[in-house]
């Protein structure tokens, strides 16, 4: 199985590391001509996202990441990813995928300094979640999204059909849990 990982900015080699660790292959999405549509499916990384939003549509990788996305194509977004994939975000007017029938809040958490890790369920595993400057999901609205984790009451993972998006940072951890759940997605486990 091949996954694209958008590697424009942030947290993309430790994606790498993870799937590399699950014997997936791993191709790199730095520019347009790396978007082919040769991969099973694209994770979105944590980051900044308002400047991977901006990379994105500089490099005119938008659109194709789009298509691909509202086709059905498999994508894994975790922090910022889960940003550019929400239909609303709370507390910014920026639009990007809205493909993902959520509202989230970004920096939910707090900044750099209010970042921690917890113990929390994830599709009815115990797993460590890391949260950076994390966002939590507010709102759900679509009654296909499947909430898999939360944390002090907010929602920190769901799946709705092709998209698979997390508030924390699995590929921070030794677990891959969350990246074969991704990859079992996609296999149709």
């Amino acid at each position: 199985m091949k996954i694209g990982v958008l590697a424009l900015q942030g947290a993309f080699a430790e994606h790498e590391k993870a799937l590399t660790a699950l014997d997936a292959e791993v191709k790199e999405i730095r520019q347009l001509r790396d978007f082919d549509d040769s991969f099973d499916g694209i994770i979105i990384p944590g980051g900044e996202s308002t400047v991977m939003g901006k990379l994105l549509r500089e490099l005119g990788l938008f659109e194709p990441v789009s298509e691909y996305i509202k086709k059905g194509g498999y994508c894994f977004g975790t922090c910022a990813g889960l940003i550019l994939l929400a239909q609303e975000v709370s507390n910014d007017d920026r639009k990007n995928f809205c493909t993902l029938p959520v509202r989230v809040k970004r920096n939910a958490y707090g900044r750099q300094l209010g970042s921690f890790s917890c113990k929390e369920d994830f599709a009815g595993k115990e797993i460590t979640q890391v949260f950076i400057r994390a966002p939590y999901i507010e709102k759900v609205l679509d009654d296909e999204c499947e909430v898999l984790s939360q944390h002090e009451g907010f929602i920190t993972a769901v799946r709705y059909k092709n998209q698979l998006a997390a508030a924390f940072h699995p590929e921070l951890t030794e677990d891959r849990t969350v990246h074969q759940y991704f990859l079992d997605m996609i296999s149709g486990k």
